[in-house]
């Protein structure tokens, strides 16, 4: 384990924070307010050690650049809006999936991403 660094706590801090996922370029706008200058690379290098500590997991949606949250969260899945491409948690899940997969198989685990608009997407179409 790496030692921690201010740079560092304040990446997780934003990741743990937003309670979404986050591209690194959010991490990193979300970071400086705590720590001026810190520079994308910086934030890439944190993000990396955070994940082979466990503390971050990586989102990979289809299509996507991997996102980065807290890896304190239970199982879950993700909601993208298609307007403004954020990524939000979905705390419920349909539950088992069993029946989905084709007879003989075993279902290890699963993944779902709804799309659509996000509550501040869809209240801008609405004026």
């Amino acid at each position: 384990m790496e030692r921690s660094t201010r740079q560092r706590t304040a990446i997780q801090a934003a990741i743990e924070a937003a309670h979404r996922p986050l591209t690194p370029q959010e991490v990193l706008e979300s970071a400086r307010e705590s720590v001026e200058g810190l520079g994308l690379a910086t934030v890439y290098r944190n993000i990396k050690a955070l994940v082979e500590d466990g503390a971050v997991q990586v989102v990979n949606l289809p299509g996507e650049s991997p996102r980065y949250e807290s890896a304190a969260h239970d199982h879950h899945h993700h909601f993208q809006c298609t307007v403004c491409s954020r990524v939000f948690d979905v705390h419920q899940c349909p539950g088992d999936l069993l029946d989905l997969a084709p007879k003989g198989f075993t279902v290890e685990r699963h993944e779902l991403t709804l799309y659509g608009r996000c509550a501040d997407c869809g209240k801008a179409r609405r004026r």
